[in-house]
């Protein structure tokens, strides 16, 4: 199986940037996509992006195109999401996710590992 766990997040004020790192151990060469997804409160969880961990083609919600960029270190068995221009609806805890097979779906039945959260709150 595959362990997730992320890291990076925290507060910060419209318009600013965060990071967000997810590290992955185990079997790791099992997946082949990794994503993020998010879940503020009441609301059901999202999916934010998408990459293939093979060839780094990636997916973003309209959401946040533009706006946020996921990359992947394979070296170092990380996944990460750039964000900026943040704004008070991308509040949410953060959810790393890998999948065994996929296209690069942003649904979350489209993956088998997650990870635990981290939160990100952004104030105006």
């Amino acid at each position: 199986q595959v362990q997730l766990v992320e890291s990076g997040g925290g507060s910060a004020q419209a318009g600013g940037s965060l990071r967000l790192s997810c590290t992955a151990s185990g079997n790791t060469w099992r997946y082949n996509s990794m994503a993020w997804f998010r879940q503020g409160p009441g609301k059901e969880r999202e999916g934010v992006a998408t990459v293939y961990v093979n060839s780094g083609s990636a997916r973003y919600d309209d959401s946040v195109k533009g706006r946020f960029t996921i990359s992947r270190d394979n070296a170092k068995n990380t996944v990460y999401l750039q964000m900026s221009s943040l704004k008070s609806e991308d509040t949410a805890m953060y959810y790393c996710a890998a999948g065994l097979v996929g296209d690069g779906s942003l649904s979350k039945i489209a993956y088998n590992y997650w990870g635990q959260g981290t939160q990100v709150t952004v104030s105006t």
